[in-house]
């Protein structure tokens, strides 16, 4: 006999765990199928350790400038790399924790094991072997009118870089590993590869950070790819663009990492590589082929409500394609199930989903770069506001990078924000919600932002962008 519920959530990463309490409060009987951890990629081997790691790192470079702020501290402070990693692990489970307390409280049925779809509404569940390479879970078979995948994704493996565990790593290995490399070359500077590159060099890692485009965090506005660039040369990344890895020799105790250039060939030493140069959708043993679910370029094809061309069938977050953000996840799963439940709710508006990069400085943004809305045609008015022109940011010694925003010339709505610099991740809010609410520059400048804050730097470029400029 089938165990029979409303709605099944496959997977309890963010997306999956927060659909089902969602769905829970809609009156639906829910349960979640896991494979591995409650809390998915991201509570334990993603944003929420990974946050952590870079916590330590930040902490490091202050004490590495103590002398800035007029203080001294007698003898050297280096990093304890074992315990940088048990810290973050703490936190992980402390989120692992979290969860297993929502699914209790929420009423929700936890099934461990690994999922399959069989056709009619059902699941197969088998054991499956998580993390600790423990085996969790029984047999069973479970039922639902609605089945929600939220299986997420994994690191992207290319060729001339086969993923050993020791040589050349993933974000998973780079996060777990207790012994620190000496040098470490990233393949790959998107917000994975920026975030890693800041860790291991101020745990004291001599980084080589290569992309394969033409500037680091290349889907970021071009003033912000420009200026994470200065910041990481400054304090000692060495950055290469328009280079790819063409293979790894191991030999001598080190890898010798070929690297090809639109000029030339070289040749870098390092103890170990990192590919970030990636990711794709966990598809596989689903049995998606089984009931005619369409996949494309290694991930579920959806509609604007995450239904597949399955009746009963969705798909949410990572899996279901870009953008690959948590925050994506949550939201897509929440409308996903809603709409299921008959409300009238709004799909998802993907061009206001902030991007956020937690290396330091921070980036974040929302919306139009300047590029793209002039590849589009639109007539636009830009301003510019440097942290450096910042009363908080000088206090604080955090100067570099600064906002940018992006209005219609016309109608003067907000196209986008881009902001590079402490605390962005913070700040990208503001620009999101007004994004929302349709706001002009004249709500913007209306709005009386606090004094001394980062945040009036939101209000500082709106003024540059209205040639009104009064702090710089």
């Amino acid at each position: 006999m089938a165990d029979t519920f409303d709605v099944i959530v496959v997977g309890t990463g963010p997306g999956g765990y927060e659909t089902a309490i969602r769905a829970t409060q809609l009156g639906f009987k829910t349960a979640v199928v896991e494979k591995d951890k409650l809390g998915g990629v991201c509570l334990n081997v993603g944003c929420i350790p990974t946050k952590a790691l870079l916590k330590s790192a930040e902490v490091a470079s202050y004490a590495d400038h103590l002398s800035a702020y007029g203080l001294k501290l007698e003898g050297k402070i280096t990093a304890d790399f074992p315990s940088v990693i048990q810290r973050s692990r703490k936190v992980a489970a402390k989120m692992n924790s979290g969860v297993q307390y929502l699914m209790k409280k929420n009423g929700i049925e936890v099934v461990f094991g690994h999922a399959k779809l069989t056709g009619g509404g059902a699941l197969s569940v088998t054991p499956s072997v998580n993390m600790d390479n423990k085996r969790i879970g029984t047999s069973r078979t479970l039922k639902a009118k609605h089945i929600i995948l939220a299986t997420g994704a994994r690191a992207r493996e290319i060729p001339p870089l086969p993923i050993d565990g020791k040589n050349v790593i993933d974000y998973r290995g780079a996060l777990l590993q207790e012994t620190r490399p000496k040098r470490l070359l990233i393949a790959g500077a998107g917000a994975i590869g920026v975030e890693f590159a800041y860790f291991y060099h101020h745990m004291g890692t001599q980084v080589h950070l290569v992309e394969l485009l033409d500037r680091i965090v290349p889907i970021e506005d071009e003033d912000v790819s420009k200026q994470l660039t200065r910041s990481f040369k400054k304090t000692g990344i060495k950055v290469r663009t328009s280079a790819s890895v063409a293979r790894v020799e191991k030999g001598n105790g080190a890898l010798k990492v070929h690297l090809k250039t639109t000029r030339k060939s070289d040749v870098v030493e390092v103890d170990q590589v990192l590919s970030s140069v990636g990711i794709t959708g966990n598809i596989e043993d689903l049995g998606l082929e089984s009931i005619g679910i369409d996949t494309e370029r290694g991930f579920i094809k959806t509609d604007e409500f995450s239904r597949t061309r399955v009746r009963g069938v969705y798909a949410i977050g990572d899996v279901a394609g870009p953008p690959w953000l948590a925050h994506k996840a949550s939201h897509e799963g929440i409308i996903c199930v809603e709409k299921i439940a008959g409300q009238n709710v709004h799909s998802l508006d993907k061009g206001n989903i902030p991007g956020c990069t937690y290396c330091q400085p921070q980036i974040a943004s929302v919306g139009y770069t300047e590029a793209k809305a002039r590849e589009e045609g639109l007539d636009i008015k830009v301003g510019k506001f440097p942290f450096s022109a910042s009363g908080k940011a000088s206090a604080a010694g955090h100067t570099d990078g600064f906002v940018k925003v992006i209005y219609d010339a016309k109608y003067g709505e907000l196209l986008g924000c881009h902001v590079i610099g402490q605390d962005a991740t913070e700040l990208i809010a503001e620009a999101v919600t007004a994004r929302t609410l349709e706001t002009t520059y004249h709500e913007i400048l209306d709005a009386v932002h606090p004094h001394p804050t980062l945040s009036e730097a939101v209000m500082e470029a709106t003024r540059d962008a209205l040639g009104q400029s009064i702090n710089i």
